[in-house]
């Protein structure tokens, strides 16, 4: 065996065999440690493999995920691999908790009294819950009375939604619908035959232009 460098073909077995025997995402630097390599050759190489794998048409992709990388199967193959990893789980997240923990992705850090107000009640269980299930954790002491702990997000729920970063969550303007449809439904909810549920006006007319029956003499 001869020192020196690998050739280029040895690195990117190496990288393979790296990322799949680690459980959490491989990041630059402990890849390029372990490698001998600059970080920037590293995420270079991880590159090249990620589109040599998208153009060889696999079922599966290394993808960068909470700041390391991981394999992981194609999206379009979800169907398939969601009979496996799905079998057997009874326990998903609560509507409570997802909304939970939506305000703490976009809202952090956060302490617990800031998601109470904003949610309109108590979240102490759901807060435990986010907690237990790694999503969520202490990032830090709010500057007020009483210094109050402040919550953010964990690379397990970064590596659940497939993201590098938090900064990589979709803009909140893209979730809520626009005025236009917002409008329309409220015509929608507002005209559905019954004019009893139709807006009136000040002077008791309705705004279809149908005058309040005068009281009789």
């Amino acid at each position: 065996m001869t020192d020196g460098p690998a050739p280029l073909d040895d690195l990117d077995r190496a990288i393979e065999a790296l990322v799949l025997t680690t459980e959490q995402p491989l990041a630059t630097a402990v890849l390029a440690q372990l490698l001998e390599i600059p970080a920037a050759e590293a995420d270079r190489r991880c590159a090249d493999l990620e589109n040599r794998y998208r153009e060889g048409g696999h079922g599966f992709e290394l993808v960068r995920i909470a700041g390391g990388y991981v394999f992981r199967s194609r999206e379009e193959l979800s169907p398939y691999v969601e009979r496996v990893v799905l079998e057997g789980q009874a326990t998903r997240l609560s509507a409570a908790a997802l909304e939970t923990l939506a305000i703490v992705a976009y809202k952090q850090p956060i302490s617990r009294a800031q998601i109470a107000a904003i949610r309109g009640v108590n979240v102490d269980g759901v807060v435990r819950t986010l907690l237990h299930r790694d999503f969520i954790t202490e990032v830090g002491r709010d500057d007020g009375p009483g210094q109050a702990v402040l919550y953010g997000t964990t690379a397990t729920l970064l590596e659940r939604l497939g993201l590098d970063t938090v900064a990589d969550l979709p803009a909140i303007g893209e979730l809520v619908p626009g005025a236009d449809v917002v409008e329309a439904l409220e015509r929608t909810l507002l005209d559905d035959g019954d004019p009893r549920r139709r807006p009136r006006n000040d002077i008791g007319t309705s705004t279809a232009g149908e005058e309040s029956a005068a009281p009789t003499p």
